[in-house]
């Protein structure tokens, strides 16, 4: 049995962020993942991704913020439970919780938090006859790593930040890309459209809209696939590639815990946003996109500040009687429960007393 005060379902940047703000009020966390390393999908399906909304650094790859969090929570040392899904959850007459996994693995504490972001997922698939044959032979729906299409011809298919994001990384490590989209109008951020477009018109990549991808030509590999405009002359082009990437989305799954009680709209954990996140069982949370609440963006940032407000709350519902005292991350110390004056890991932020 694995006993912590803290026990973080999924391990991506929300969750991990989590054992840092637990680490400096002195609450210990253990964390598990379905996946076999932390990092969630910043780790698993875009590494090499470039994200622009983390405070303080302008562009991170996802892969390198999930190295700089586990730096980060190292001095507090938490636990994981690696490959492992979460599978039942039982309450016990003292209020606290048993998290067995699907193998068996048991882990008890007076606080749940879920941060399992978009759950279990699947890529959305286009509808093409021998779609199949090709994958992993030409055919991906995630990219992990741009430099396997470096110098190669690339067709990717969507009208979503991340065909969009994609399309503009691998203008400048494939020797051709093309982005084809079923619509003239991109449903992603209005300056990325906007990249995309001054590309085009730089010749760096190659736009075809309205249109859709019909299909796919090749024996042991991909070698072409077949692109129709819409229109009145319903042109059919076949274009030679390397790799066609169609990146329509993740349909996500919340997997086990859909049956543990919880209060669920459309996939996502209601949780009250008016004070600490937590759900409708009191000593469980839910932060990050896992949960859903008026007004909820699903952004990475958010997510810090849910699993900051968590913790919190998660402290005074295991130590009722303990007085609290926020500090800044400026304090070069902070006062153990003890009354004693302890050294924090690198200016450690809050005191209790």
């Amino acid at each position: 049995m694995i006993k912590t005060d803290i026990l973080i379902i999924g391990a991506g940047p929300t969750g991990l962020f989590a054992v840092f703000e637990a680490g400096l009020l002195k609450l210990k966390c253990h964390l598990i993942d379905a996946l076999p390393q932390a990092g969630g999908q910043c780790s698993e399906i875009y590494p090499k991704k470039p994200i622009y909304d983390i405070p303080g650094f302008p562009e991170i790859l996802a892969g390198d913020l999930v190295t700089n969090l586990m730096e980060q929570i190292k001095p507090f040392q938490p636990g994981f439970t690696l490959g492992e899904r979460a599978e039942t959850i039982e309450k016990l007459e003292d209020d606290t919780f048993i998290v067995t996994t699907n193998k068996g693995t048991k882990h008890h504490a007076p606080i749940v938090a879920i941060a399992g972001g978009l759950g279990s997922f699947e890529p959305r698939k286009p509808l093409l006859e021998n779609l199949d044959q090709f994958e992993d032979r030409g055919v991906a729906y995630i990219i992990k790593d741009p430099e396997v299409y470096r110098n190669k011809k690339v067709v990717i298919a969507g009208g979503g930040d991340s065909a969009l994001d994609w399309s503009i990384f691998l203008a400048d490590v494939a020797a051709e890309v093309t982005l084809v989209h079923r619509r003239n109008e991109f449903r992603g951020a209005l300056d990325s459209v906007e990249k995309v477009q001054e590309l085009k018109n730089l010749g760096k990549i190659n736009l075809i809209t309205p249109a859709e991808i019909i299909g796919l030509k090749g024996k042991d590999s991909l070698t072409s696939v077949i692109v129709k405009k819409a229109g009145d002359s319903a042109e059919e082009i076949t274009l030679e590639v390397d790799n066609f990437i169609p990146l329509f989305g993740l349909s996500p799954k919340l997997g086990p815990i859909a049956d543990w009680g919880l209060a669920i709209e459309k996939n996502a954990i209601i949780v009250d946003n008016t004070l600490d996140y937590q759900t409708n069982i009191p000593g469980i949370y839910a932060i990050g996109d896992v949960n859903t609440y008026p007004g909820k963006l699903k952004l990475i940032l958010c997510g810090f500040h849910e699993a900051t407000l968590m913790c919190q709350s998660a402290f005074q519902r295991i130590f009722p009687y303990k007085k609290y005292v926020m500090k800044y991350t400026t304090v070069g110390g902070v006062a153990g429960f003890d009354g004693s004056k302890k050294e924090a890991p690198k200016a450690v932020v809050k005191a209790i007393e």
